[in-house]
């Protein structure tokens, strides 16, 4: 036992308020993992949302688990105490259920740590009728799920709105006896994926040749949607100081982008493009008996919202403030602006995510310099007196210029920035933040290869000789050995994930390859064939493989694509 590290998760129950795990006793107990810290875990919406659903159920309780903050692992592991709730500090063995809530590919590393600490076997086949079911959600569960096939037990393939109550009523069935029998009737639900019912097989060069269902199982696995948005709402249900928006309750007001950028997985795997109504966002920020107090509006398009500025600004006369984690270039007004800066907003991001237009037009970012300056000159002049911007490089067809675009982008945009500081008396910065492009699926760049870590490198110094002489310009770089642990789990099939435990280890990608006889180029650096076979195809998610090669196509030869407007069901879906 580790009384510093009971008194820790004790401490950090009592300093949180709203929601509040249902007691223990004839319900059915869900053991709910976020894969990283509490920081970052709380502040993460899907994962409120499922922790409201299932508390709010009579018949459940939900408690959460994360992976312990570093300086905490070593003790976990020194006295042989197990990873324990944050509610109760009960361990997983006591839990009928364990849910793993998973947005991002970087943070399957942590997954064989959470496995040891607590105490369960870490692959799928070694799992007894004794342990809890072990099934996986969020967004990794339907963006590609196979790199964790022969981790989980089964994949929620969808949004927990729709997927979760089918799931708990076959859960809470009296008549399912074994494990067996529960896992045979779970899979036969709309949106639910059983890794080991699917019989896999490859050629002899690596590629897949086909993902074969056992008898009853579908050929693929529906994603579930919520139609209406107004059925629920998505929100901060716990709230507390430990973590990056502590004091900020969120609030999300889309679902999806209508922009079609052709890089963005969001844009595509969340269609059709979903929005809350007016009235009911405003009941569910304003109608409170509590202080509004400071609301962030979460959304993929935030600034697309067409009553953003007059809900903030209600916000606002209400003694709240309002905060955005980012504003489209083209979508941005002055009023949204003012809204932002009376909130005491001191740096906002916009996204040109390319240089050059030719490059915009690759991704179809559909934007020019014009309105990247505009929007920039906005800005500054509504009082925001930083600005971070974010940029992609190695994307497809890239050459030397396109680098250097980005580099003569940032000087215009600092001359704007820097003559208007100065009439108003104020010069803040601006914050380049400079990413590895990441091929994903579901999206027209997912035939693409990833662009090698010695041209990657290359740019950057080539983008960091041109910016060193540029005044107040801070220039950041993504960790290459994420991008590249991102970019292979990202589109990797169910062989890459021999090589977790020895990532997590510490190993590099190419050792933890080799130990387990893959190749990490095969998965990164290769362009993908046209009718490949992908791993994800064992996913139905209703955007038609024809619609994104053509769009793959038009990218190759930066020609700009379309953008989603209301009835189009160019993709195959209808929004």
């Amino acid at each position: 036992m580790s009384r510093h590290l009971i008194e820790k998760y004790r401490q950090r129950h009592e300093q949180e308020s709203g929601g509040k795990a249902n007691p223990w006793g004839g319900r059915l107990a869900v053991a709910l993992i976020y894969p990283n810290t509490y920081h970052q875990g709380m502040s993460n919406l899907g994962l409120q949302t499922v922790y409201r659903m299932l508390n709010e159920r009579d018949d459940a309780l939900c408690e959460r688990f994360f992976l312990p903050d570093p300086e905490d692992i070593e003790e976990h592991r020194r006295t042989g105490f197990p990873l324990v709730s944050i509610e109760s500090q009960r361990s997983l063995s006591d839990f009928d259920l364990i849910a793993f809530s998973i947005s991002f590919e970087n943070d399957y590393l942590n997954l064989p740590p959470i496995f040891e600490l607590g105490r369960m076997p870490f692959w799928r086949e070694e799992r007894t009728e004794r342990d809890p079911l072990v099934i996986c959600g969020g967004v990794c569960a339907f963006l590609n799920p196979e790199p964790l096939a022969e981790v989980m037990d089964i994949f929620v393939v969808g949004e927990a709105e729709v997927t979760l109550p089918q799931l708990l009523s076959q859960l809470l069935d009296p008549e399912t006896s074994s494990r067996t029998e529960l896992l045979e009737r779970l899979s036969k639900q709309p949106g639910i994926y059983q890794p080991g019912g699917y019989d896999v097989r490859y050629e002899e060069s690596g590629e897949l040749i086909a993902m074969a269902p056992l008898e009853g199982l579908p050929e693929q696995v529906a994603r579930q949607w919520q139609a209406n948005l107004d059925d629920s709402q998505s929100m901060t249900c716990v709230a507390t100081p430990d973590t990056e928006f502590g004091s900020m309750h969120l609030v999300e007001v889309s679902r999806g982008c209508p922009k079609a950028c052709r890089f963005c997985a969001a844009g595509f795997i969340y269609r059709p493009f979903r929005e809350h109504s007016v009235e009911h966002l405003r009941q569910e920020i304003l109608d409170t008996d509590d202080e509004v107090g400071r609301v962030g509006l979460v959304a993929a398009a935030v600034s697309d919202y067409d009553d953003i500025a007059d809900i903030g600004r209600d916000i606002l006369e209400q003694g709240g403030e309002v905060s955005v984690s980012s504003v489209r270039i083209d979508a941005i007004t002055i009023e949204q602006i003012k809204v932002l800066a009376d909130s005491g907003h001191k740096t906002l991001a916009l996204a040109p995510e390319a240089g050059s237009q030719r490059m915009r037009d690759v991704i179809n970012k559909g934007i020019d310099e014009e309105q990247i300056l505009a929007a920039v000159k906005l800005l500054a002049e509504g009082g925001i007196p930083n600005l971070k911007l974010y940029f992609m490089i190695g994307l497809p067809s890239e050459v030397e210029s396109d680098v250097l675009a980005i580099a003569d982008l940032t000087v215009k945009i600092r001359q704007i920035w820097e003559e208007i500081g100065k009439q108003a008396g104020r010069l803040g910065r601006l914050h380049l933040s400079v990413n590895p492009f990441v091929p994903k699926p579901w999206t027209p760049l997912q035939w693409a290869p990833m662009e090698r870590r010695s041209l990657l490198e290359k740019k950057y110094r080539l983008l960091q000789k041109r910016l060193r002489p540029v005044a107040n310009v801070e220039l950041n770089f993504e960790s290459l050995r994420h991008a590249e642990i991102q970019g292979f789990f990202a589109r990797g099939d169910r062989r890459v994930g021999q090589t977790l435990p020895l990532l997590a280890e510490g190993a590099s990608l190419k050792a933890a390859c080799r130990q387990v006889g893959i190749d990490p180029a095969f998965y990164l650096h290769r362009e993908r064939g046209a009718e490949e076979l992908f791993p994800w195809d064992i996913i139905q998610q209703g955007v038609q493989r024809s619609h994104l090669r053509k769009e793959y196509e038009q990218a190759l030869a930066a020609q700009p694509g379309y953008v989603c407007t209301p009835g189009c069901s160019r993709c195959g879906m209808s929004c």
